[in-house]
């Protein structure tokens, strides 16, 4: 096998990657992702000691200790053009030895924890509630990069998403799921859903502010859309990157979502910093119970 070469491995002058600017040290094998940099430090305030804070761009990177054990939280930045970025090096960090530029014979499994917001499209899902993701649709890209082996059940719902979708469009879905083991291991008791990932925030996910979206009817026909007993819960713009190519790459993804809108309500959370704090202890919680 040939070494990867400088252009396709890009490594900064002291040996870090390129974006995150970070060393194989300085990822634990649990890495909490959140959208806003700002967050990365409401996250880590509670772990019990921070040993590295590093930031290049809009990645910030806090590793430190939960009960002894180490975990990290990073911001990905808005978008799956950035997951891309994250996952990928995330996976070199860890499964590529960047001295030789060879793969690792022993790879290791990340477990990829995305805390982000969201807005629901049901009426029934209250605003300041948490959902998990079981499953996510994209329209954006990204995995159409990538080659992916998605189940039969998989197939039956992206099918039958294609047929809601206008035949003028031109979007090309693609769906990726929850790892089944890290859902069982955080996600019982919370309620679980469908996650539409658009690729951007006004017209993508329906909004018109001054400029006027080509396709009006498709968040409704979105909220109407049942998907063989299933339903599409909500929107938001990470997790079927996350979880396309954590399933690529090996590593175990699982996404939160603090519901601070609903869509169909056309309401917003009255206190959504104190909302999005409470769900960020109640989950590291959780994670310090795995770790």
């Amino acid at each position: 096998m040939k070494p990867i070469t400088e252009s396709e491995l890009i490594l900064n002058s002291d040996g870090s990657i390129y974006h995150l600017h970070l060393l194989p040290d300085d990822v634990a094998d649990t890495v909490i992702t959140v959208g806003d940099p700002d967050r990365v430090s409401r996250v880590s305030r509670h772990f019990d000691t921070i040993d590295l804070k590093k930031s290049k761009r809009e990645f910030v990177t806090h590793t430190g200790t939960i009960n002894g054990k180490r975990i990290t939280v990073m911001s990905s930045g808005i978008s799956t053009d950035n997951i891309d970025i994250v996952l990928n090096e995330l996976d070199a960090l860890v499964n590529i030895d960047l001295k030789t530029r060879l793969p690792k014979t022993q790879l290791r499994k990340l477990n990829i924890i995305r805390i982000g917001t969201s807005g629901a499209i049901q009426a029934d899902i209250p605003v300041d509630s948490l959902l998990v993701s079981k499953a996510a649709f994209g329209l954006d890209t990204l995995m159409h990069y990538y080659k992916q082996n998605i189940t039969k059940a998989e197939q039956q719902l992206l099918d039958t998403l294609k047929q809601a979708l206008p035949s003028d469009s031109g979007f090309v879905p693609y769906i990726a799921s929850v790892d089944k083991g890290l859902l069982a291991e955080l996600g019982h008791g919370i309620l679980q859903g469908i996650t539409f990932t658009a690729p951007g925030f006004y017209a993508p996910q329906g909004r018109e502010i001054r400029a006027h979206a080509a396709h009006r009817g498709f968040m409704n026909a979105l909220q109407k859309l049942d998907l063989h007993g299933q339903r599409i819960t909500n929107l938001e713009m990470e997790t079927a990157g996350i979880y396309g190519l954590s399933a690529v790459l090996g590593h175990r993804a699982i996404s939160f979502n603090i519901i601070l809108a609903n869509r169909s309500t056309q309401t917003f959370s009255k206190q959504p910093e104190k909302i999005v704090d409470n769900y960020i202890r109640q989950l590291l919680d959780r994670v310090a119970d795995i770790l």
